[in-house]
């Protein structure tokens, strides 16, 4: 008797409900095609009605069929920053694991194409269901992302994305608002027709990269409200502090600035510069909270840190692509993560 009423709860009494098959009610449930829109919108009507939920841990087991999804993302050697995300992805592997999803990560060299290219090969000679990708290097990602276009594999992006190759989702920051934000504080520190020092350090600076969006936010703020400070740029394409040192020094013989912004997480280089050189007037704002920024954010040689959920990112972005593949889910296209304002005083508080 308890097994009859189980059974008329659940996929047999929908079918008998809509008086059709039971296959038909399971094409519905899974998204597939071969129903009407009339016969569809019926089943549905009574799935609500009855509150029907599909027993996904069960159908998994029986179903004998693991999937598999992959992570294309920068190692933490350089910077701790890329912790934050890959903790969120196995935050998230922990809760889907038993459901038959396994995690492979392939981690690449955030200062090396080559790098990038090696463990995206390696990973397209694999068998797998969707992807979570961070793609620092523009070109060779899109070379990668059109492999998997090929291949009907869904992928989400985690904090930055390539408009022009969208995937199923993106989950990070928008760039040219957390630029504008940058330029939104600076304008409260310095006056009008103090010069502003934009510093890009990165191997890989081109007209589609990430860091260039976060500078076109930042230039748009202070075009837009007409505060007339010279604007300067400066690309340091090494990544060491050596290097970033003497671009530094050749940049200031000839220039004097009052406030700089860095455009991604080695906003440290720029502050152990600026301790090393007495400089306690500068204002400086950079991005990303890590152990080397913190450092400097205490002892005030950054004043602010622009933060933007990394755990949250790849949290977010695993259980996305879990509910999209597995319960046939539809995924926000964009989801941007909340711009974080971090000072001295709150550092101790946030939760990344």
């Amino acid at each position: 008797m308890k097994k009859q009423k189980i059974e008329l709860t659940g996929i047999k009494e929908i079918a008998r409900r809509a008086n059709v098959s039971i296959g038909t009610v399971d094409r519905v449930i899974h998204n597939r095609t071969g129903v009407s829109e009339k016969t569809k919108d019926k089943i549905n009507a009574i799935i609500n009605e009855l509150n029907y939920q599909p027993n996904i841990f069960a159908r998994r087991l029986a179903s004998k069929k693991l999937l598999k999804f992959v992570v294309l993302m920068p190692s933490s050697e350089e910077t701790d920053y890329w912790e934050g995300p890959l903790d969120g992805i196995r935050q998230a592997e922990t809760e889907i694991k038993p459901y038959g999803i396994e995690v492979d990560l392939y981690l690449y060299d955030l200062n090396e194409k080559r790098s990038f290219n090696e463990q995206a090969g390696r990973l397209l000679l694999e068998e797998f269901d969707g992807v979570i990708i961070a793609p620092v290097f523009t070109d060779e990602a899109i070379k990668f992302l059109k492999r998997l276009r090929e291949r009907h594999i869904p992928y989400i992006f985690i904090n930055s994305d390539i408009p022009e190759y969208a995937g199923l989702s993106y989950f990070g920051p928008n760039l040219y608002q957390s630029g504008y934000l940058a330029a939104h504080l600076m304008k409260y520190l310095v006056d009008r027709a103090a010069p502003v020092l934009v510093v890009n350090i990165s191997k890989e600076i081109d007209n589609h990269h990430h860091l260039l969006r976060k500078e076109e936010g930042f230039k748009a703020y202070f075009e837009k409200h007409n505060l007339g400070n010279p604007i300067y740029k400066l690309d340091i394409p090494h990544t060491d502090f050596l290097s970033v040192k003497h671009a530094m020094l050749s940049f200031l013989k000839d220039h004097d600035v009052k406030a700089i912004f860095v455009t991604n997480s080695r906003v440290s280089y720029i502050a152990r510069f600026l301790k090393e050189s007495n400089d306690e007037q500068t204002l400086l704002v950079g991005f990303d909270y890590t152990k080397e920024n913190l450092v400097y954010l205490q002892d005030e040689t950054i004043d602010f840190l622009i933060c933007q959920k990394p755990r949250e990112q790849g949290y977010k972005a695993m259980i996305g692509l879990y509910q999209n593949l597995v319960h046939t889910a539809t995924v926000e296209q964009i989801n941007f993560m909340p711009i974080d304002i971090i000072t001295k005083e709150n550092a101790d508080a946030y939760v990344i």
